[in-house]
């Protein structure tokens, strides 16, 4: 993910996503920290301010799983992923 507008689009795809997480749902509390930790890198990358790209990176795939299991909560007999 070197491209910064890729992690861009990413990045905005992602926290719309888990800004639809139910607030009935157990991962609801974890989406919202990681929105508002790439919500804070986001702005970083916007100013020309260093941020750490290990961190971005970190925060990106916590924020995938976090859609997978929330989808797996929504629906426990269904399998998630691609076809």
């Amino acid at each position: 993910m070197a491209d910064p507008e890729i992690n861009s689009e990413i990045i905005q795809i992602l926290l719309a996503r888990l800004e639809r997480i139910s607030v009935d749902s157990y991962w609801a509390h974890r989406a919202s920290g990681i929105r508002g930790a790439l919500i804070r890198i986001t702005e970083k990358m916007e100013t020309g301010q260093p941020f750490k790209k290990t961190e971005l990176n970190q925060h990106i795939k916590s924020g995938f799983a976090i859609l997978e299991f929330s989808a797996k909560e929504k629906r426990p007999n269904r399998k998630i992923g691609f076809r």
